[in-house]
Order: C-alpha cells, then structure tokens, then sequence
C-alpha cells in the first residue's frame, strides 16, 4: 500500500511570512480601494474640503459678528462684544412671542406629519389595493407642485372655516404640504421590516396593531425621527402660509418676524443678524439631533430593537 505523500511549497529566501489577520479577509476590490485611497497625497483632500469649510462657514461667521459687534463698529473680531441687538429683537420686536408661535407650530406639525405618515405609509407598505400605484404617482407629482399655487384654495377654504389669522390653519397647511414626501419615506421604512416578524407575532397571539406597535414600530424609530425632524425644520422655516394665514403681530413667526426687520430705506443689520442667530438655533439643534440617527442608519435601529 503506497502512502500518500503531501507537498508544501517552501517559502522563499528573504521572504517574511505574515500570519493573515484575525476574523474575515477583506475582498480582493476592497484592499485595492483601500490601496488606492492611501496612494491618494492628502492634500488633495483636505484643500477642496478646506475650501468648501471656508465658504460654508464664512457666512456664519460674519452674521454671528454683526450680531454681537457694537453699532457703527467695523471691527473683523467680535470684540467687545454686546447683546444690545439680542435683547432689542427679543423684547422689542416681540421675536419671544415669534419664537413661541414658530415652535408650537414645527412641533404641532411635527406630531400631526408623524402620525398622519405613519398611518399611510403602513398601508402602503403592506396592503395591495386597485389604485395604489396611481396614488403612490399623485404623491409623487404633488413635490412637483409649489406652495404658492396652494394659496388661494386653502384661503378660501379656511375663511369658510373661520380659521384665518389662526395658528391652527398655518398647522394644518403645513402638514398637508409634507405628507405626500413623509408617506413615501415612511413606506420604505417599513418595507424594509421583513413581513415574517408581524407574522410571527399574530402566531403569538397579537393582532394587527399589538404586533405592528411591538415589533415594527421600534424598528422604525430612525425614519420617525428623521420624518419627523425635516418636518419640524420646514414648518419652522416655511415664510409664505405664515405670512398669508396670519395677520395680526402676536399671531406670526420667526420668518415672518425676519422680514419686518428690514425697511424699504434702511435695514438694522444688527437686529437681522440677533434675528438670523435666533431663527437658526433650534434649526442646528434639531439637525444635531438627527445626524446621530442617520449615521445610525436603519439597519442598525434594527439590530438593536
């Protein structure tokens, strides 16, 4: 009986063998990127991301110095600095009541787009019906159409209503104008929710909505968040169904409130920019808020239950 015999390449001279890393190699594509973007001098990057830095961060810059600079100083450093233009548009130029106005209405839009959404995408996601790829393309021709063009109805409809000049005609316009784009988001969100989790849940004994708020829901918290998030900063930015809907001073918003700032002859610089800093607080925060949900991503919501 002939043994098999086994033969081994040996190594040659000069040559250091590496032990391959622990855990799963990388594809072959993969290391070739990776070789690719450290052959990559880094000048190349950071200067058109410098650049870009500076053209994004200039305008911040300059609107936060007229904000904090004496009147009349044309100084290039904040120095000395005042809260004069803060205090006169907070107190004088009831930008406190505007403010308030501004975030009833981004979170009352907020509450009402999420749940609206909510609802819509879900039978969009996981009910089958004659019209539905007819509806899914009017939600989609409706982004084509402008805010402007919904003026005249709505204001009709809500001087019949007797809801003119009142914040709840500006919540209502406000979440019709973000549904159709909130329902599309929330749809694919839930798409992505595998059918068998609801189907396991109605095995245990759940119905509908129990398995829907046990296991989808939770899953779906990045989407909410976001949809809800891009919800609240348009309704907060949004100037023309403010403008429109609202008449009297202790019923408008922050953008409203911004363009009673400047006159036809001369503009107070330094109360516009305390305004701009103002208006572009909560904005920050909630995007601050959000990119730690999108960086997230949905999967890892997932994961994580």
């Amino acid at each position: 009986m002939m043994a098999e015999s086994t033969l081994t390449a040996a190594p040659s001279p000069g040559t250091a063998q590496v032990p391959p890393p622990p855990g799963r190699t990388p594809p072959a594509g993969a290391r070739a990127r990776r070789r690719a973007w450290d052959e990559v001098p880094r000048w190349q990057i950071y200067l058109p991301l410098g650049i870009y830095l500076v053209f994004t961060l200039v305008p911040f810059y300059w609107i936060l110095l007229f904000a904090v600079r004496p009147a009349g100083s044309t100084s290039l450093l904040p120095w000395p600095m005042t809260t004069a233009h803060f205090e006169k548009v907070w107190n004088e130029r009831s930008f406190g009541v505007f403010f308030q106005n501004s975030l009833l209405i981004g979170i009352a839009v907020l509450l009402s787009t999420t749940v609206v959404a909510l609802a819509g995408g879900y039978a969009l996601a996981r009910f089958d019906f004659r019209i539905k790829k007819g509806f899914m393309l009017a939600l989609l021709c409706s982004q084509f159409v402008p805010g402007a063009l919904l003026l005249v109805p709505l204001f009709q409809i809500f001087a019949e209503l007797k809801m003119i000049n009142s914040l709840g005609s500006v919540i209502i316009a406000e979440t019709v104008f973000q549904l159709p784009l909130s329902m599309i988001l929330i749809s694919g969100f839930i798409r992505n929710v595998p059918y068998s989790l609801e189907e396991a849940a109605w095995v245990d004994g759940c119905n509908r909505f129990s398995a829907f708020r046990i296991v989808v829901l939770p899953l779906l918290r990045p989407g909410l968040v976001a949809v809800g998030s891009f919800a609240f900063v348009h309704a907060w930015n949004h100037f023309l169904f403010a403008l429109m809907f609202l008449s009297s001073q202790d019923k408008q918003t922050i953008p409203v409130g911004l363009n009673t700032l400047m006159g036809a002859d001369s503009v107070d610089l330094g109360a516009l920019a305390a305004g701009g800093v103002i208006a572009a607080v909560p904005v920050v925060i909630v995007f601050g808020f959000i990119q730690k949900w999108l960086v997230t991503g949905f999967s890892a919501g997932a994961v994580k239950g």
